[in-house]
């Protein structure tokens, strides 16, 4: 078992505790720090196939366009049945599928649009995540980011680095990273990046290059 598997077990077991909790601790930190971040995302997806990386209790459901095909993949079974009873109160169709973002479980260039949403956050390699999008993604296809990072600002980052001690031991949750050089890295090309919230949130869409 390597070092990803086994603390994706870890997080497996803090979720199944977590996950009832979820919806009611993320509604507080949408309203503070990601204002219309989730519609923004969706908001960039105009067709074909799309696979939600960490799609957790579906949150960003309610936000895609009609006529696109959505995937969505979490390490978390409790969380995927919260994302399964949304989809059916929305009356949206969605494949969900338990799986990790390391290695999904997709054929090479599978995905047009791949979507991460306060998800890199909380993998434990986010490298092998962001390797893992370029490969499934097809080529010209679209990748879109909202999530919460380290700042630039230092005060803030010195408390983010406090805070993710306890978050680590909640739910994994990282505080401090910063993804876009490792996007960049994957040999992505960044589109459109802004930082919001004092450097706290960062949005991003990039391309594979190709077609």
């Amino acid at each position: 078992m390597t070092e990803v598997t086994e603390a994706n077990e870890r997080l497996r077991r803090l979720w199944q505790e977590y996950a009832p909790r979820y919806d009611r601790d993320i509604a507080m930190l949408e309203r503070m720090l990601l204002d219309d971040g989730r519609s923004w995302v969706c908001g960039q997806v105009k067709e074909g196939d799309v696979l939600e990386v960490a799609i957790g209790s579906g949150r960003n459901l309610e936000f895609y366009p009609d006529g696109v095909s959505v995937t969505g993949i979490d390490l978390s079974p409790a969380m995927l049945d919260q994302a399964r009873e949304r989809a059916e109160a929305l009356g949206r169709e969605v494949e969900l599928r338990e799986g990790e973002a390391h290695a999904l479980p997709f054929p090479d260039g599978s995905f047009d649009t791949l979507v991460c949403t306060l998800g890199l956050c909380s993998v434990p390699d986010e490298r092998e995540v962001i390797a893992e999008m370029y490969r499934v993604l097809r080529p010209g296809g679209q990748l879109l980011l909202l999530d919460h990072v380290g700042s630039h600002h230092r005060l803030i980052f010195l408390w983010q680095r406090l805070l993710e001690k306890s978050m680590l031991r909640q739910c994994g949750d990282y505080q401090t990273r910063r993804p876009l050089p490792l996007v960049k890295q994957a040999g992505f090309l960044i589109e459109y990046q802004k930082r919001l919230k004092l450097g706290i949130v960062e949005r991003v869409t990039a391309r594979k290059p190709g077609a």
